[in-house]
């Protein structure tokens, strides 16, 4: 019987049976008395360190950048690696060895090093960067030291909420920092966005949506105000017209710049931002002992040096960032088709990270987190590790079956005529996977969500209704565009029959939400109003009526952030529309 079996079958914690060998510094099985002691050696338990007190929090790297031009989509890159070698980065030093120590029984409380890694890195990850945060609470004096941290402003939130929906940008740059990355990318980057992708976690944690957004994607970048290392802020002015990927690096932009980009763009708030470079390919790839993947047709692509059969392989290190970089291999070798074959590596990453051959194995744990933690940068909102070990729990919670893969609908730049090199939003299909996103709708479990919801409503809504020439209701502008309260007080006076209505002006505070305030012998009227103007169960708030010019009991309606127009209703979508060649963690796909 295996040490798994044992501990399934003696009510023994698999993890508790490996201990740290500090001569070898690997993690060794030590079974339980009643096994046999002499088929494993039981080294001495190792104490922990003296003096392992918090490192210092990594700080931001901000500074002067020389811009790069950026390349056009589908034009050779040069993925061969070059002569020139810059110094690798400097890491900081390793948590010293620990000491022999006395053997003997832990406090029942106390939990092995082991154990934490199994329960901090249990369940789901979307993918290689959440896979960092998920890792980033084992040995937690070591690593908080690895994890280097950006001050973003308020382009992002301030911090994480376990209780609320979130939205994280996950960027590689293509900044040739890390030992035997000086062939990659572009020569001299200063480490633009080469790979985006918004992850958005629903409230529920019932599912996720990871949205690549294009490199070559014209955008507007708005002025981003920056920290400097002197601690003052410099706002790096706007520019029009130009690929996505400078809104990160050029003239000295940082992280926020893209999250900024993100929100305009999409009108999606980013809250966090976590971001690597070339080296978390290969090093986590390599920590989990590979990642399988699977391909229509044998590969030999000598600019990337990737080299694969048809079928399934098993790639890491250096291998693996090639198959992910390569875009002369797949489809009509651009950037959009690379990013497909992105999103394959990834859920197989995924797949990969929840297996037991993982989750038991405290070395490769172990190497996984401290390689991860020193590839990350994230914002000062998530930037200790107490706070991604709150990040990694509710990423667990996410089936994988229910993790979406897509990327942003775009079409060809019609600015383009001959080669058509650059990309933009698509008019049409873009803005209902934005609204779909910030409405917390499922890419997943359609048919189930929606019958739910319609439930909840129906619910909400049942009882009688009243005529509506005697619904009474004052109309307040809490947040909507100007003019919106006299607009929706014509329509309701002119178009519904609505005549007991007049408009109040603006409400003392704006609200995020259009919201119907009505006393208890109001409801008949409150759910004729709100079937007439499409709202949804939530926005109605049993409460007090307020006294109307002619003095009489008067609902009130307050038009929220949200409002779309008079006559347009407000329940938001239930079905998010499909995109082409979305995906989800669990399935197991080919490039082709």
């Amino acid at each position: 019987m295996d040490a798994q079996g044992r501990g399934r079958a003696e009510n023994i914690d698999p993890a508790d049976q490996w201990v740290l060998n500090p001569n070898t510094g690997e993690y060794e099985l030590r079974l339980t008395p009643s096994a046999p002691q002499s088929a494993v050696p039981s080294p001495r338990r190792a104490p922990r360190a003296a003096g392992a007190g918090r490192a210092a929090e990594g700080t931001a790297r901000t500074g002067t950048r020389t811009p790069a031009p950026a390349r056009e989509r589908g034009a050779p890159e040069p993925d061969a690696p070059g002569r020139d070698v810059p110094s690798p980065r400097r890491r900081r030093n390793a948590p010293p060895e620990p000491a022999p120590g006395r053997r003997g029984r832990r406090p029942a409380k106390k939990k092995s090093k082991a154990k934490k890694a199994l329960i901090w890195t249990g369940g789901t990850m979307a993918f290689l960067l959440v896979v960092v945060g998920t890792a980033g609470y084992l040995f937690l004096k070591h690593l908080e030291g690895n994890v280097s941290t950006t001050d973003v402003g308020d382009a992002g939130s301030k911090g994480f909420s376990k209780d609320e929906a979130f939205n994280i940008l996950i960027i590689g740059t293509d900044k040739r920092t890390g030992k035997g990355n000086e062939g990659y990318g572009d020569k001299g980057s200063v480490g633009h966005a080469d790979t985006n992708i918004l992850l958005h976690v629903a409230k529920d944690r019932t599912n996720a949506t990871a949205m690549s957004i294009p490199r070559d994607m014209i955008v507007d970048v708005p002025d981003c105000p920056t920290k400097q290392p002197d601690g003052s802020e410099k706002v790096i002015a706007g520019t029009d017209n130009v690929r996505f990927n400078t809104s990160l690096g050029q003239d000295g932009r940082d992280p926020g710049c893209t999250m900024r980009t993100v929100e305009s763009v999409t009108g999606i708030h980013v809250d966090h931002f976590m971001m690597a470079d070339f080296n978390a390919v290969k090093t986590l790839s390599s920590a989990v002992g590979g990642v399988d993947v699977c391909l229509k047709h044998a590969v030999d692509d000598p600019k990337s040096h990737l080299k694969l059969p048809a079928g399934e392989s098993k790639i890491e290190g250096e291998q693996a960032l090639a198959f992910v970089r390569t875009r002369h291999s797949f489809g009509n070798a651009g950037d959009l088709d690379r990013i497909k074959v992105q999103q394959q590596f990834l859920g197989s990453l995924a797949r990969k990270m929840s297996s037991s051959d993982t989750l038991t194995n405290p070395t490769k744990l172990y190497k996984l987190a401290n390689a991860a933690t020193k590839a990350l940068t994230v914002d000062t909102g998530i930037g200790d590790v107490s706070t991604l070990k709150d990040v990694a729990l509710e990423l667990k919670k996410v089936p994988t079956k229910n993790i979406t893969f897509l990327t942003l609908p775009v079409i060809d730049n019609p600015a383009e005529k001959k080669v058509h090199a650059t990309v933009i939003p698509d008019p049409n299909l873009s803005p209902g996977v934005f609204d779909a996103i910030k409405n917390d709708v499922s890419f997943t479990e359609v048919k189930q969500k929606e019958k739910a919801a319609k439930d909840a409503e129906a619910a909400r809504l049942k009882g009688p209704q009243s005529a509506a020439s005697e619904v009474r209701v004052r109309i307040l502008n809490g947040g909507a565009k100007a003019g919106s309260a006299s607009q929706t007080l014509s329509w309701l006076q002119n178009d519904e029959g609505v005549l007991k209505s007049e408009n109040a002006g603006n409400a003392p505070a704006e609200a995020a939400k259009t919201t119907l305030e009505y006393a208890p012998d109001q409801a008949a009227q409150a759910r004729k109003l709100a079937a007439l103007m499409g709202l949804p169960g939530s926005a109605l708030k049993p409460g007090k009526s307020v006294t109307n010019a002619q003095g009489l009991p008067t609902m009130t309606l307050t038009l929220g952030k949200d409002f779309k127009g008079a006559g347009v209703s407000l329940t938001a979508t239930v079905k998010a529309p499909t995109v082409n060649n979305q995906s989800t963690a669990d399935k197991v796909q080919c490039a082709s």
